[in-house]
Formats: structure tokens, sequence, C-alpha cells
């Protein structure tokens, strides 16, 4: 009986210390390794060797810039200052209609009649000029007949002086209005709208029979005459392209109707402002067209040579800007990397042109510069602070 307790207690010592060393071993288990932080040196920050942030800090090498071309979209318009739009200046209705579109025309061709009454009433207020113009200057001669015989007084020599002057204003003004619409004597209610340039007819807006006001708001021209010997070339730029922009300045041009051919042309205008909805930049400029092949409203590449600063070229993520500067971070050893001031330039396809503060082969910081700046910003704000 004493043995076979002794058994049991035994059988129980043994599993309260079999207990117990599993209870150690669960205390037992190895500490997380804690990794050391990396530390900041005047400009010089400095990461351990088994930091995992190192994993997201890429480093690309610091390239000499070079001239590049520089591709911006455009289209082909029609030179204003060789170009001239008809329209209607007094009400009507389209009578005959005398050229079509791609006609050549000349100074004074004829366009188009209308049949318009207020240009029969100009024809009218003429010739009723004519009417008052002459018996005002009969009536003038017979009171400076009479004055000069003592039988009229001066007032009515001065009245009739001033009738005859008035009268021949009167006169000059409505033969003028019938001239400048290109009529003549004959009230004929027809009002023949002519050329006022030489050159061809690209636009026709007008039917026949049909219904003319000069008040009809946004209205297209009746017809648009231009030389396409020469055209316009419309721009749109960027802020980031103003460096390649100098008036006067010759560039090219691309069509997809003519691959691999560029057209020669010169810049002439470069707007003052940017647009505030597109913030686009417009720019001119012209390019002659004597053999016709280049077409209004061709939509065109034009290619300018970068000519900016000297420099070198680093990718536009390895540039960052705090205080009022910028900053790059240049890799000098595995996990050690310099904060240096950079003076920028241009933008280009990704690629920053740096004036200063960068030599080539030099290996900046593309990917995780933020992060650095974080780093060394938290470092330093932490030192002045204690």
């Amino acid at each position: 009986k004493e043995c076979r307790v002794n058994l049991v207690g035994w059988t129980a010592v043994m599993c309260l210390a079999a207990g117990l060393a599993g209870c150690g071993e669960k205390a037992a288990a190895p500490a997380v390794r804690l990794v050391d932080k990396p530390k900041v040196v005047g400009n010089l920050l400095t990461f351990p060797a088994d930091s995992p942030q190192l994993a997201s800090i890429k480093a690309s090498q610091v390239t000499q810039r070079q001239d590049s071309a520089v591709e911006l979209t455009g289209r082909l318009v029609w030179d204003e200052n060789r170009s001239v739009r008809v329209y209607p200046p007094l009400a009507g209705r389209v009578a005959r209609i005398f050229v079509e579109p791609g006609a050549q025309v000349k100074v004074g061709q004829a366009l188009v009649s209308l049949a318009s009454p207020d240009f029969g009433q100009a024809q009218a207020d003429a010739g009723r000029a004519v009417a008052d113009s002459a018996l005002a200057e009969k009536n003038l001669a017979r009171i400076r007949e009479l004055h000069e015989s003592g039988v009229a007084p001066r007032k009515d020599l001065v009245q009739a002086e001033a009738d005859h002057a008035r009268t021949q204003s009167e006169l000059a003004r409505a033969q003028g209005r019938v001239r400048m619409y290109g009529g003549g004597s004959n009230i004929d209610q027809t009002l023949t709208l002519k050329s006022p340039i030489a050159g061809t007819v690209v636009e026709r807006n007008v039917n026949p029979g049909q219904e003319l006001r000069p008040d009809q708001s946004g209205a297209a021209a009746l017809f648009v005459i231009t030389d396409p010997a020469r055209l316009w070339v419309q721009i749109d730029a960027h802020e980031s392209d103003l460096a390649v922009l100098s008036k006067g300045a010759g560039f090219g041009i691309r069509v997809p109707t003519y691959p691999g051919e560029t057209f020669a042309a010169q810049l002439e205008l470069i707007a003052d402002f940017v647009d505030p909805q597109t913030r686009v930049i417009k720019a001119r400029g012209s390019i002659a067209n004597a053999d016709r092949r280049l077409k209004g409203e061709m939509l065109v590449t034009a290619i300018f040579e970068a000519k900016g600063p000297r420099g070198v070229e680093v990718s536009s993520r390895a540039v960052i800007f705090s205080d009022g500067a910028y900053f790059a971070f240049v890799e000098r050893a595995k996990g050690s990397y310099e904060r240096v001031r950079v003076v920028p330039g241009p933008e280009r396809g990704g690629r920053l042109t740096i004036a200063s503060g960068l030599a080539t082969g030099q290996a900046v910081v593309s990917e995780g510069a933020l992060l650095l700046q974080q780093v060394f910003l938290g470092s330093n704000s932490k030192a002045e602070s204690e």
C-alpha cells in the first residue's frame, strides 16, 4: 500500500514537472530584434545595412543633357492678312450666285447679287439728293443776281448759300453710300457684292433665294476668299515649352498626309497670356504654300529644336521642392545619401534639366526621394526640439 501511494505521488510529481517544463519553453521564445533608426549628420542620411526601407529606394545615373526636338500640336488656317470674309451690308434676297468654291476671282469681280429694298432706298436717296442739289444751286444763282441788283436782302443770300451747301453735303453722302455698295445712278434695287481682293473662293455659305440680313447673330460669312499660297500655323504650347519658342525662329511641320517630309515655317507671334481654362499658350507661325499641297484645317505637328540651358539631366522624380528651394539626394554609398541643393531647368519627357548642383555620373535617388526627405526633416525637427 505504501509503495502504491509513492508511485502515485511520483507520477503526480513527474506530471507537474512536465507541465512546468512546458511553461518554461513558452516563456523562452526568442524576442523580436529591433532595427536601428537612420542617422542624419549634417546633410548625410545613413540607413543600417539591413534596413527594410532600402528596398523602396532606387538610384539612377545623372546624364549629360542632350538637345532634342520638341513636338507640339497645331493646325493650318488661312492667313488672315490675305483673307476676307464677305457679309451682306443690307437685307435682301439672293437673286444670283456668280462663283463656286475653288473659283479664282479678281478684285471687283461679282460674287452674288441681291434684290434689296434697302439698297433701293439708298439709290432713291441719292436721286433725291441730286434733285435737291440742282434746285438749291438754281435758287442760289437767282438770289445772288437779285442781291447784286439790290432787290434781295443780304439775309436771303446767306440762307440760299447755306441751303446750297447743305444739299451738296447730302448729295455727297447719298452718292458715296451707293458707290460704296457698288451701285450706279439707276434705282433697280439690285445689290451686287464684289470681291475686295484677288484670291480663291474657299467657302460659300449662301443659296439661291435665301433671305439675308446684316444683323443675323453668329451667321457665317457668305464667302471666304483667301490666297492659299501662304498659310498660318496655329500652335498649342504649354508653359514648359516657352524655352524653345522665340519670335522669328524657324521650325518644321509634319502632316500625316506626307510621311517623312518636313515643311519649313517661321514663328511670328506668341500670346502674352495662358488660357485659364486649357492652360494653353497660343502661338502662330506662317508657312509658304506655293504648290498648294498643304490645305487649310490640316492637323500638323510643329517641331522645334530644344535650345535650353546647358547642364545635366535627371528623372523629374529625383527633385523635390522644400522651403522655397529644390533638392536631390545623391547616393554616396549603399544606404548613404547626401541631400544637395539643385537649380532645375525645363522639363521634357519626364527628364528634368539641372543647371547646377549635380554632375554627370553621380547616382541620385529617383524612387524614394520623398521618403528620404521626410526622414531628413523629421530627424532635424527632433534635434531642434531636443
